[in-house]
């Protein structure tokens, strides 16, 4: 018998989903660049660790800021015209790295860039919830949130050898030039879709009624206690890596590629995880509040990173940190796609990555400090391992156990 050929629909939801996760992994290539050009890009503008540090808190502050506007913006506009407008700000903003001179229009282009991607995740957890029915929406967002860790493994595994080959410019132009391909897609696709609630695509958000609402503060809470982690990962491994076991600019992508590919297994886990508990008979509540302390524990092991010699199980401990934090994000991303209101959902999770960014930015200075100081990397690794308890502590005592 011959297989019945997918409908408009069905082909047009999946291709939602392969778009909203490339938009994330996209967003994590273009965010990773920097990290592994530094001793590239620190010869040529002459920086130093607290400069590092201070370029990395400027994109988070930057994002932090932007963030307070960007859940409006899509809640207003629609997810659909919101998005691709992101996509074109980041994707000349991408570009502008390379044609950068100095270190003031480097800082402007990586600013440009962080007030662009921090559209991403409100719009893809809004547009998941949008248009996906409520039995896939959980898989989707596990699907989605490890866009992310593809883009952090693809980076390390192509962009230093393309800067070796080409100069460090190419990898700006060629991860610009990749958002202007993903903006065709994303507006051909999205024409053919339609919401599954009755929910207003667009609606004004009573900021009042959100900060009032207990279940905005549980997201919010969540991802300033967790987020600081992954920005951590994210913008010192590679030097982790070079700093501790003097890996060079070659070879350095190898163990990070490592990390991020256990991170990626950590949020599709985490999307499925969550689903067949509750298929196996065990409460919303039971079921997320399961999946999170499984990843909460997991992510002690981090700090053993410290104390091997080897790379390899520097990268497999830090991996499987990550693996954690990605499990514990996408049942935040899932919890709050079920508890909060459609028409301020993107407003709630842009409010709690504002307080992502700056929990995040902090973490990035006290790593800058701390390496200058002469304290090396534990202090990090102790906050890593020990953020993700308290998060669910919050998250219960917020809502009174009432999760979903």
């Amino acid at each position: 018998m011959a297989m019945a050929k997918p409908t408009v629909k069905s082909a047009a939801l999946w291709g939602l989903i392969a778009l909203l996760f490339a938009g994330n992994a996209l967003n994590y290539v273009d965010r990773q660049v920097v990290a592994l050009l530094k001793p590239t890009l620190e010869a040529h503008f002459h920086w130093s660790d607290r400069d590092y540090a201070h370029l990395g808190s400027a994109f988070q502050l930057s994002s932090a800021a932007a963030l307070l506007f960007v859940g409006v913006f899509i809640d207003r506009l629609g997810v659909r015209i919101a998005y691709a407008l992101a996509v074109v700000l980041w994707s000349f903003a991408g570009i502008g790295h390379a044609l950068a001179r100095t270190v003031e229009q480097f800082v402007a282009a990586r600013v440009i860039l962080a007030v662009g991607e921090t559209v991403t995740t409100p719009a893809g957890i809004k547009a998941a919830a949008l248009y996906l029915p409520p039995e896939q929406r959980n898989q989707a967002i596990g699907i989605i949130n490890a866009a992310s860790n593809i883009g952090a493994i693809l980076t390390p595994l192509i962009i230093p050898p393309l800067a070796v080959a080409f100069g460090w410019q190419s990898a700006f132009w060629v991860t610009g030039g990749l958002g202007f391909v993903w903006l065709v897609a994303w507006w051909l696709n999205t024409g053919k879709l339609q919401p599954v609630s009755d929910a207003p695509a667009r609606a004004p958000v009573q900021w009042s009624t959100l900060l009032a609402d207990p279940r905005s503060w549980a997201v919010v809470g969540a991802k300033c206690l967790t987020d600081f982690v992954w920005f951590f990962v994210l913008f010192w491994m590679p030097d982790f890596f070079n700093r501790n076991f003097m890996l060079g600019q070659g070879q350095l992508g190898r163990p990070v590629a490592l990390v991020f590919s256990m991170a990626a297994a950590g949020s599709l886990l985490s999307g499925w995880l969550y689903p067949w508990l509750v298929s196996r008979g065990a409460s919303p509540a039971a079921a997320r509040k399961g999946s999170m302390l499984l990843f909460a524990l997991t992510v002690l092991a981090m700090p053993l990173a410290l104390v091997t010699h080897n790379p390899w199980i520097a990268g497999f401990v830090i991996g499987i940190g990550l693996f954690a934090h990605q499990g514990f994000s996408a049942n935040i991303f899932g919890m709050a796609s079920n508890i909060v209101p459609l028409e301020r959902l993107a407003s709630v999770i842009a409010l709690g990555a504002v307080a992502g960014n700056l929990s995040g930015m902090g973490m990035i200075e006290l790593a800058g400090w701390s390496l200058q100081s002469g304290f090396g990397y534990a202090p990090m690794f102790t906050l890593c391992a020990g953020g993700y308890l308290v998060a669910l502590g919050w998250i219960v005592a917020v809502l009174r156990g009432n999760l979903a």
